[in-house]
């Protein structure tokens, strides 16, 4: 095999591995964009255990993973790694929500607000 055949095999090989990987990576971000909705609802669960147990909504998620004096604190609630999202961007709390009394927000993929497909923004009111 010439120096060329075998440049050629190696860009070929090469490019296969960029198509497998660019379809691995698209396939893992749809894969966290379920992760983070599903994750947002069981955050949302153990903010309504904070308000069962407090009688009052945590000012922010840290309140979840260690107690800054609020009466009848029963937690830890959270583990820290839970307020980040599947990409690693931490999850914004805003209260009030848009449709409630408060709101989670995943940014997505790109870790920017607004966004298309895996970049759009995750809700949970």
């Amino acid at each position: 095999m010439s120096l060329i055949e075998l440049m050629i095999v190696i860009v070929l090989i090469g490019s296969v591995l960029a198509l497998i990987a660019s379809r691995v990576m698209g396939g893992q971000d749809r894969a966290n964009v379920r992760i983070a909705e599903t994750q947002l609802v069981t955050l949302a669960g153990k903010i309504d255990q904070f308000r069962m147990d407090t009688g009052k909504l945590p000012e922010s998620l840290d309140q979840l993973v260690t107690s800054t004096g609020a009466t009848n604190w029963l937690g830890p609630y959270a583990r820290a790694e839970e307020l980040n999202d599947p990409w690693g961007t931490p999850i914004e709390f805003k209260r009030p929500g848009a449709n409630g009394p408060f709101e989670l927000v995943s940014l997505g993929a790109d870790a920017q607000a607004g966004g298309e497909s895996v970049n759009q923004d995750i809700r949970r009111p």
